[in-house]
């Protein structure tokens, strides 16, 4: 896995864009360290605003879950004390940093974590998958899920397989011994057709 620690996470909203007021309503992150997942949080957060059916239908989560839950500054300060300084991973990170952004902007808090997308990274990985929606690579990977789709803490762990697998498959396919975030970053905007030489200018 090389020497860091990364967490992944992943948020549920009210929409797509905090720009247009939507709020974050549930998150859920793992950190994994030497290849394991060795600590979880997630927290519903109530947004003071109503979600729609859509949503609602989509995660699971009613109005009247979060209702009971906590603010959603109240959940973000405890976010925020969970993932420190650790980079982070998500799938569709411009997504989910985007609202990580907004949300910590309430709290008068500026993120210093960089992000790593799998989404991005499986595209040129496993260029022959279906698709790189993360249901899609859980199965085409053969990864391990509780069968769990649009809770944040689910689709959290779920991509938290899918980094373990790619760092173990680059290790075993390009015999790189260690992964270093960066590499992680950096393949996400190699070009498909370019991935095989920027793995061997690693090698030397």
């Amino acid at each position: 896995m090389g020497d860091f620690t990364a967490v992944i996470i992943d948020f549920e909203t009210t929409g797509l864009s905090p720009t247009l007021g939507d709020r974050t309503i549930e998150v859920g992150a793992v950190i994994v360290h030497a290849n394991q997942i060795v600590d979880r949080f997630q927290s519903l957060m109530n947004p003071s605003m109503k979600i729609n059916s859509f949503i609602s239908e989509f995660t699971g989560i009613t109005n009247q879950m979060l209702s009971k839950a906590p603010p959603v500054n109240e959940a973000m300060k405890n976010l925020k004390n969970f993932i420190k300084e650790h980079p982070l991973v998500a799938h569709n990170a411009s997504f989910d940093s985007k609202f990580l952004d907004a949300e910590f902007s309430r709290i008068n808090h500026k993120r210093k974590n960089e992000f790593a997308c799998t989404l991005l990274s499986s595209r040129r990985l496993y260029q022959d998958a279906p698709n790189h929606k993360l249901a899609t690579l859980v199965h085409f990977k053969e990864l391990k899920t509780d069968g769990i789709h649009h809770r944040a803490l689910a689709d959290a762990e779920m991509t938290a397989h899918l980094w373990i697998r790619m760092i173990s498959d680059i290790k075993s396919e390009y015999g790189l011994k260690q992964i270093p975030f960066s590499l992680m970053q950096q393949l996400g905007k190699v070009p498909k057709k370019k991935v095989g030489m920027f793995m061997e200018k690693l090698l030397k």
